[in-house]
């Protein structure tokens, strides 16, 4: 659901108490989310404003975002205007879904000017908007132009003119419900959630002054539970039964930070599912051609045959005739020929010898470029499954992967590039009892936990006929219940991850053996055993992995 001015109306004192703040950096870390380092309130701070179309807010929080090298031009105008400046106050426009910065810097003459940065939190019109001292618009994250609206041109340039408010009370100030008209049509600040909430509660003879009063006292966000689209607000959501308590900027980080990771992936990284799909596409219309290239190697004895009765007949007049029927000698059936209408007898006959050498030959050719498309095929689709379970950093990764593979150019101006030492980054958990588990989450995190972190005595496993991660028990023995954790782990970072009853393949790491020339992260087992598990992604949430 989206942000309603009565949320923004209890998120903003939060971000106030640490005003002023100094800016010291900013970063676009989306196309549509500007993170602000800013040191207030005694200690370093982040603000994110996202101006997403469903997943718009605004916040301080203290997760950790990828920063892209290379910034946009909306940030760097930011980084231009307001780094070294102070966030002074924040205020909010009644209780509409905008709400104004106002930032004090220094221009370039060295005077102190005063800007402002209005962020509007209106769904898919949500913006934000840098306001010079003179009232004019110096840039925007997105940009209207006249042809698009011209009662509001959003441009560098224009004059900013606000968002019009709309002729509502505000419910703390005026609390009189009108009989018969929607709350949303009365009073500023309320969304149709909100409304349908306040209406439940007044029909069980809450009173609407003790509702706003608990508004108005609460600092938590309650959360629908077990929602795919959650459901949210600052006062207990009674209308839709138990919820999960939490404080609102970490409420809000809980529910969006995942999603928009997911964002941020298809933004920053977008091109890694283009180039893997369109590089998969491309060895599955292979793969029929070659299949079909060998069933026809695979009948080459034909064409010795017919160079054989071409001699055997003395048949040297062939020109101007596509074919001959020759009677064979084995069978005594009739055999028709193809014939090059351009050549004579014996150089047809040459050329069926010629096509049965080559076609024989080509049998091999053909098994090992069938067996490469097949591999190519695998590989290509495990990528896929790792990139929709990948967060930024493993998605990072697999972009290195393919670049060292030869699918993707590097571009060392248009994303970031990994330290020269930077080891891929593996999970590590601990199992209930304290055993170590660790487990990979893409080929390059794959490869080093099996044949460069492990030790050859600890115990491994890997989803049986499914691509998916490796892990690593680092222990030589585990008890039932941290085997079948590690079990569940690996069954649901793989393809079978929607199914019951994954068989889940697990030996000692010695038992392993690398495939030559084989992709990273795909190994032999000499001798395994197999354990079944009903992947429990709730069982893993609790243990702090993520799973969203």
């Amino acid at each position: 659901m989206a942000l309603d001015g009565i949320l923004l109306y209890k998120i903003l004192p939060g971000i106030a108490a640490v005003l002023p703040a100094r800016i010291q950096k900013i970063y676009q870390i989306s196309h549509t989310e500007v993170l602000f380092i800013l040191h207030g309130g005694g200690e370093r701070q982040q603000l994110l404003i996202s101006c997403h179309s469903q997943y718009n807010r605004i916040l301080l929080t203290r997760r950790s975002y990828p920063t892209p090298d290379e910034p946009g031009n909306f940030v760097m105008v930011l980084r231009k205007y307001l780094e070294g400046s102070s966030f002074e106050h924040v205020e909010q426009a009644g209780l509409d879904r905008w709400c104004t910065f106002t930032i004090r810097r220094r221009n370039e003459l060295g005077d102190i000017e005063h800007v402002r940065l209005v962020a509007e939190l209106m769904g898919k019109y949500a913006n934000l908007i840098l306001v010079g001292a003179d009232g004019r618009i110096i840039d925007a994250m997105k940009r209207i132009p006249p042809f698009e609206n011209n009662r509001r041109t959003i441009q560098p340039g224009a004059a900013f003119v606000p968002t019009p408010g709309q002729d509502k009370r505000n419910p703390f100030q005026d609390p009189v419900i009108h009989p018969g008209q929607p709350l949303t049509d009365q009073f500023a600040g309320f969304s149709p959630f909100l409304a349908r909430e306040v209406e439940y509660r007044l029909a069980r003879g809450q009173s609407f002054a003790a509702i706003l009063q608990e508004i108005q006292d609460s600092d938590q966000l309650y959360i629908q539970a077990h929602a795919d689209n959650p459901q949210f607000h600052c006062i207990a959501l009674t209308s839709l039964g138990p919820c999960l308590q939490m404080p609102l900027f970490e409420g809000f980080d809980s529910i969006y930070y995942h999603k928009e990771e997911k964002e941020r992936i298809r933004q920053i990284s977008g091109d890694l599912y283009k180039t893997v799909r369109r590089q998969l596409k491309h060895e599955q219309q292979k793969l029929p051609r070659l299949l079909k290239e060998y069933d026809e190697a695979k009948d080459c004895q034909k064409w010795r045959v017919y160079g054989d009765l071409l001699y055997a007949w003395h048949i040297t007049d062939t020109k101007g005739r596509h074919s001959i029927v020759l009677q064979s000698f084995e069978t005594g059936e009739e055999v028709t020929v193809p014939l090059d209408p351009r050549l004579d007898g014996n150089q047809n006959a040459q050329k069926c010898y010629t096509r049965y050498s080559k076609l024989k030959k080509g049998q091999v050719y053909l098994q090992e470029q069938i067996r490469i498309c097949q591999n190519e095929i695998q590989y290509l689709e495990g990528l896929l499954e790792q990139l929709d379970l990948a967060d930024f950093a493993t998605a990072m990764e697999i972009r290195s992967e393919l670049i060292r593979g030869g699918y993707l150019k590097d571009d060392p101006h248009g994303h970031r590039r990994k330290k020269k030492n930077e080891e891929p980054h593996i999970t590590v958990i601990s199992a209930p009892d304290g055993t170590q588990i660790a487990f990979g989450r893409n080929n390059l995190q794959n490869e080093l936990l099996t044949w460069h972190k492990a030790a050859k005595s600890d115990l491994w496993m890997h989803a049986k006929d499914y691509h998916g991660s490796h892990v690593v028990i680092h222990a030589r023995e585990a008890s039932e219940q941290t085997m079948r954790l590690a079990a569940n782990i690996a069954a649901y970072f793989s393809q079978g991850r929607s199914s019951s009853s994954v068989p889940v393949n697990w030996c000692h790491v010695n038992q392993l053996k690398k495939i030559p020339g084989a992709k990273p992260g795909m190994v032999q087992l000499t001798s395994y055993r197999t354990i079944y598990i009903d992947p429990d992604p709730e069982e893993l949430r609790a243990l702090g992995i993520s799973v969203d």
